[in-house]
């Protein structure tokens, strides 16, 4: 065991569990007053419930060894965390089992609280508690266990993600599309203005979010080394440039910069820094920030044009900002900084992972939310949605201007 790396994984272990109440205030201020609540409530639930399933099932199906070395799912070796933290180490990380587990817990409650935001103001809390928890066992696990423990993208195919731009940013996002088309707009979509009520909350939740991603992906490295510093740099880098890009290109051709334009580009610009971040040197992070705020400022238009309602731009800045970020690693990976050198074979490796990432959690997601609505149903009623989630679900006001 390295002390060092423990100390440092634990320290990013809670910056990562701290970026989903970040996630809750940056999503919780994007939405009209009367839905605040339950917005937050949609990512605090992704905690507890997201908890169980990964010890009891989810982590042995994500980095359990690979049944009969298919590469498709992990086994039930350490179901209900049988092994883990026994004395024998199972990983042969520097840093006890339990930990490791831990970390990678973290990433599994954050990924589907990151789907909230395109379902914000018109799902049923109770259907959403039931997506996310089978949805983290069904997609998110075999998803990891494909990249990140030998399975067949990470291993066999030879794509590279050092933090979670397929596993958690393109499988959220692609997952968020499906949310968006099978619940539909919702009302006034297209027609009304949805200001959001609290710019200073998403703001506030974008410095967190900013803050916790050093754990998320300096922490990747598994050690307190030069991978862990050189992707604490690059995620700075990247975020810094792509907040910058984004309101200059807004300027330009919107007229004026905004503040949710700025705090849109800076989590664009984590985003797609996410699977690069141990793998490229700070000027290729400049240039992943560039793409990530000029491409995902222009992505927002498709779901005006294509008139799907994704509520909080999931697909433009997770999934479009995922995308971005794993094609360019496959051409601006340095061998010298993570061992792999980019170049044309390693661009179509990770554009095959980016369309197996996509298809993979499109259909999946799309297929349970399908089922899910023909059972229990996944949207409020009408008369709900007019009133308020926070008032018709929670019986709750985040405002309450006089006693």
């Amino acid at each position: 065991m390295d002390s060092g790396a423990t100390a440092w994984l634990l320290t990013s272990s809670a910056l990562v569990l701290f970026m989903t109440p970040g996630l809750a205030l940056f999503y919780g201020g994007m939405v009209r007053a009367r839905n605040a609540l339950a917005m937050l409530m949609n990512n605090f639930v992704a905690m507890g419930i997201v908890t169980v399933t990964w010890i009891v099932i989810g982590y042995t199906l994500a980095f359990g060894p690979s049944v009969e070395g298919w590469g498709l799912i992990g086994g039930l070796d350490y179901i209900g965390l049988e092994k883990v933290g026994s004395g024998n180490p199972i990983h042969g990380a520097a840093v006890p089992d339990s930990l490791f587990m831990a970390f990678q817990m973290m990433f599994a409650i954050i990924t589907p609280a990151l789907i909230s935001g395109a379902i914000a103001g018109r799902m049923k809390l109770s259907a959403w508690m039931i997506f996310i928890a089978v949805w983290s066992v069904i997609v998110y696990a075999p998803m990891a266990h494909w990249v990140w423990a030998g399975g067949i993208v990470g291993g066999d195919l030879g794509a590279i993600d050092f933090a979670g731009g397929l596993v958690v940013h393109i499988n959220a996002g692609a997952a968020a599309l499906a949310a968006a088309l099978v619940l539909g707009p919702r009302l006034g979509f297209g027609r009304d203005l949805m200001r959001p009520h609290a710019l200073p909350l998403t703001l506030l939740g974008t410095g967190i979010l900013w803050f916790g991603w050093f754990g998320f992906n300096a922490g990747s490295a598994i050690a307190a080394d030069g991978a862990a510093a050189n992707a604490f740099v690059t995620t700075q880098v990247a975020a810094a440039v792509a907040a910058t890009t984004w309101i200059v290109v807004e300027w330009l051709t919107a007229g004026k910069p905004t503040t949710l334009g700025v705090a849109s580009g800076a989590v664009a610009g984590l985003v797609a820094i996410t699977p690069a971040a141990g793998f490229v040197g700070p000027l290729a992070a400049i240039l992943i920030g560039i793409a990530a705020g000029a491409i995902c400022y222009w992505a927002l238009r498709l779901k005006f044009r294509y008139g799907f309602d994704d509520s909080l731009d999931v697909v433009a800045v997770h999934l479009v900002g995922g995308i971005v970020g794993s094609i360019l690693l496959g051409i601006l990976a340095d061998a010298d900084i993570g061992g792999v050198a980019g170049g044309f074979e390693q661009l179509l490796r990770q554009a095959a992972s980016v369309l197996i990432a996509v298809v993979y959690s499109f259909v999946v997601s799309y297929l349970l939310l399908r089922i899910i609505q023909k059972t229990i149903g996944l949207r409020v009623t009408e008369e709900e949605e007019r009133r308020g989630l926070d008032l018709s679900l929670h019986d709750e006001q985040a405002y309450v201007l006089s006693d």
